[in-house]
C-alpha cells in the first residue's frame, strides 16, 4: 500500500482541494483498507481498489457535511497550495494550466485527473467512479475542450486582445 501513498494523496487533493483534508482522506483510506482487506480480490488491481475507498469516503463526507450545514449544496471550492518559489516562465504556465484544471467542474476535474495523471483507462475510471465508460469519454472531451478555449483565451489575452 505504500506505494500508492502518493498517488491516493494527490487524488484527495484533487478532490477537497485542501491539504489538511487529502491527508486526512489517505489516513481513512488506509485505515479502511486495513479493516477490509479480507474484501480486497487478489490479482486485482490496488491502486484502483484504493481508489475506490477514497472515493467513497469522500462523498460520504460531502454527504455529512450537508446534513450538518442543513444545505444541499456543500462549496467545495478551495485554492491548491503550490509550496516553493516559482520559477519564471515554466512556473508561470504550469500555474495558468493548474488554474485553469481547477475551474473545471468537479466531475471533469475528477476524471480528468484518473486518466491522465494516474494513467488509468477509460474502462477503470469508470468503474472507479461508478459511471458508464461513454459518460468518462464526455467529460474527458468537455475537459479538453474547456482547456483548449482557455489556452487561446490566455493566448490571446498576451498579444494584447480583449477577453
Amino acid at each position: 500500500m505504500g506505494q500508492h501513498l502518493a498517488r491516493l494523496w494527490r487524488y484527495a487533493m484533487v478532490l477537497s482541494r485542501q491539504t489538511h483534508v487529502a491527508d486526512d482522506l489517505v489516513q481513512a483510506t488506509c485505515v479502511r483498507a486495513l479493516e477490509r482487506a479480507a474484501q480486497f480480490t487478489a490479482g486485482s488491481r490496488l491502486d484502483r481498489w484504493l481508489f475506490t475507498i477514497l472515493r467513497s469516503i469522500w462523498l460520504n463526507e460531502v454527504r455529512a457535511r450537508r446534513v450538518r450545514s442543513g444545505f444541499g449544496v456543500v462549496d467545495a471550492e478551495g485554492e491548491l497550495v503550490f509550496d516553493g518559489e516559482r520559477q519564471a516562465q515554466a512556473e508561470v504556465l504550469a500555474g495558468q494550466v493548474l488554474r485553469r484544471v481547477a475551474e473545471l467542474p468537479e466531475a471533469q476535474r475528477e476524471t480528468l485527473f484518473l486518466a491522465y495523471i494516474e494513467g488509468l483507462s477509460y474502462r477503470e475510471v469508470a468503474q472507479i467512479l461508478g459511471v458508464p465508460i461513454g459518460t468518462v469519454m464526455s467529460r474527458l472531451a468537455a475537459a479538453r475542450l474547456k482547456l483548449a478555449d482557455a489556452a487561446a483565451e490566455d493566448a490571446e489575452l498576451a498579444r494584447g486582445g480583449p477577453r
